[in-house]
């Protein structure tokens, strides 16, 4: 399984993807499901992916055989973050037509993505490209993205992440998001990529991958722990209780 968010900020974005694929119990890799195109002071563009580890592959593959190529249209191409979008979901329902071509086994061949970035001085962008080829953004309540495995970590988005977030409360919020996820499912591991970008930088601003022998990657989780603990205890006591 697979899980990764996108956080879509006023100062900037933060995106966080686990690095595990899971073929079953006893086939168990670790690829990136973050993939960075990145021209300095022109745009800065970040693929996140979830699904059928062909399917994003090819996916990823030919997205970047169409910019070595010179193809007429690429990510450098684009005018837009919609056009990217548009561009990523036809590569990938096109994939996903000749991978299922080639199948016996009636084996899903779907993939999920997200698209985040700026071009030029246009606005950051954030979007959510489903395997049939359809697009979303993010709403303006909530302004995050998940894909993959999301349940385990959408409490802690729901209350945290909102647009006046600062990048580094918004980064921690993801490790937390992401940190719940692999404590309850054992398909989502580590190392974790985070990255962070600050609006109109047109480049990488921060990027981090954490282990789990990452000193700070263990003082968050047992940072967290401890906080829940003591938001439990803290928490309102019943009648019967303060009757005692």
């Amino acid at each position: 399984m697979t899980y990764c968010l996108a956080i879509h900020a006023n100062d900037g974005l933060v995106l966080c993807s686990d690095s595990r694929t899971n073929a079953g119990f006893d086939n168990i890799s670790v690829y990136s499901k973050m993939h960075r195109f990145v021209w300095p002071g022109n745009r800065f563009l970040t693929i996140m992916s979830s699904g059928n580890l062909a399917t994003t592959q090819a996916v990823i593959s030919k997205i970047r055989q169409d910019l070595n190529q010179h193809a007429l249209i690429n990510l450098l191409t684009v005018s837009s973050l919609h056009e990217a979008a548009d561009y990523v979901a036809s590569t990938s329902t096109e994939v996903q037509k000749i991978q299922a071509a080639r199948d016996t086994k009636s084996i899903s061949f779907e993939a999920t993505f997200i698209i985040a970035g700026q071009i030029g001085t246009q606005p950051m962008e954030t979007l959510l490209i489903y395997p049939q080829g359809n697009f979303i953004y993010e709403s303006e309540v909530y302004p995050f993205l998940q894909i993959g495995e999301i349940k385990y970590g959408k409490p802690i988005l729901d209350r945290v992440a909102k647009r006046d977030i600062s990048l580094e409360a918004a980064a921690r919020c993801a490790l937390v998001s992401m940190n719940s996820t692999i404590r309850s499912n054992l398909t989502v591991g580590p190392p974790v990529e985070l990255l962070i970008y600050k609006k109109d930088a047109l480049e990488m601003s921060t990027y981090m991958l954490l282990t789990d022998k990452d000193d700070f990657a263990k003082k968050l989780s047992e940072s967290w722990d401890s906080g829940l603990k003591q938001a439990l205890e803290s928490l309102p006591r019943f009648s019967w209780e303060v009757a005692k």
